[in-house]
C-alpha cells in the first residue's frame, strides 16, 4: 500500500471482493455470493486461468444465451450435463423410501399440453410399437389419490419430442385421476435419444469424452393440493445407455421391466405406482 492505494493480488483479491458485499445485504444473498465468489476465485486459482482461456469462457456463456428460446434451453442444458441440475434435484428433496423418487425436469416439458381422459391415445397417428401405461398415484400409505394432475411426455420412436419437430403437441398430454387412482393410455413405445448436441453444450460433452445419450425414459409431473410435486421419469430397463445417462437422472427405483407383457402376446406395459408425500410432511 502507498499513499493510502492497495494494490489487488491473486492472494488479498478474494478478501477485498467479499468486503464490498454490504452488511445489510439479504442474508441468502450474502450467503450465497460470498460461496460463489470464493468458488469461482479458488477454480481461477487452481487451474490458473489464462486471460485467453478467461474470453474463450465469456464468449462460451454468452453463445449459450443466444442458443436459448421457447423450445431449446441450453443452459438448463448445461446444467443437466454437469450434473448440477441432479445435485439441486436431490438436495431438495432428500425423503425416505416411502416415496418416490424424483428426477431432473429436463429442457423439453411443455406449459398447458392437451388435456386428456384415462383411456385416450396420446401419440394419435405416431406409427410405433404400442406401449401401455397405467400409474396409480397414492399417499405415503398406498390409498389412492382422486383429482391428481399427472402431466405425461415422451420422444417418438425416432428419439424426438414434438418441439424438435414443430409447434403441435404431440407424445404428451395431461390427465386427473378418478376414485383408485389410476391414469392409463395407450401410446407408442418412446426411444433413447441424444440431448441436443449441435451447440455449444454438445462441445463440452465432445471435449470430455462423453456421449449424449439418454435411456428410454417416459416422463410424469404429478399435482396434488396438499401434496408435494413429483417430477420423474420412468426409465426402460435393459436400455443400454442407463449407466451412461447424459444427465445422470437415472435411479434404481424408477427403471422398470416394460417387455414383460410380450410374453403373453400383449402390447409392452409401463406399470407404475406413484406415492407422493403431503406438504407436510418431514
Amino acid at each position: 500500500m502507498a499513499d493510502g492505494h492497495i494494490t489487488y493480488t491473486s492472494e488479498n483479491l478474494t478478501g477485498a471482493v467479499l468486503e464490498r458485499i454490504r452488511p445489510d445485504a439479504d442474508a441468502r444473498v450474502q450467503q450465497v455470493m460470498t460461496a460463489l465468489i470464493r468458488h469461482v476465485h479458488d477454480f481461477v486459482r487452481e487451474v490458473e486461468l489464462t486471460p485467453e482461456e478467461w474470453e474463450k469462457g465469456v464468449a462460451f456463456l454468452s453463445e449459450l444465451g443466444r442458443w436459448c428460446d421457447d423450445k431449446r434451453q441450453e443452459v438448463i442444458l448445461l446444467s443437466d450435463i454437469l450434473g448440477v441440475s441432479m445435485l439441486v434435484d436431490a438436495i431438495a428433496h432428500r425423503t425416505h423410501a416411502s416415496v418416490s423418487e424424483t428426477t431432473v425436469l429436463g429442457p423439453f416439458h411443455r406449459e398447458n399440453p392437451p388435456r386428456m381422459q384415462n383411456g385416450q391415445n396420446m401419440s394419435p397417428g405416431v406409427e410405433g410399437e404400442p406401449l401401455e401405461v397405467e400409474v396409480r398415484i397414492c399417499d405415503e400409505a398406498g390409498a389412492p389419490l382422486e383429482g391428481a394432475q399427472v402431466d405425461v411426455w415422451h420422444t417418438s420412436p425416432e428419439g424426438f419430442y414434438d418441439s424438435q419437430l414443430g409447434d403441435e403437441h404431440s407424445m404428451r398430454g395431461r390427465f386427473v385421476t378418478g376414485p383408485d387412482g389410476v391414469v392409463a393410455f395407450p401410446t407408442v413405445m418412446p426411444a433413447s435419444y441424444p440431448v441436443p448436441h449441435d451447440g455449444p453444450v454438445g462441445r463440452v460433452l465432445e471435449a470430455m469424452g462423453r456421449g449424449p445419450m439418454r435411456p428410454t425414459h417416459v416422463h410424469f409431473w404429478i399435482k396434488k393440493p396438499g401434496y408435494r410435486d413429483l417430477i420423474t421419469h420412468i426409465f426402460k430397463d435393459g436400455d443400454p445407455y442407463l449407466h451412461e445417462d447424459a444427465v445422470f437422472g437415472v435411479k434404481a427405483s424408477l427403471v422398470t421391466d416394460w417387455d414383460a407383457p410380450k410374453k403373453d402376446g400383449k402390447p409392452a406395459k409401463l406399470a407404475y405406482e406413484f406415492r407422493i408425500p403431503k406438504l407436510d410432511a418431514a
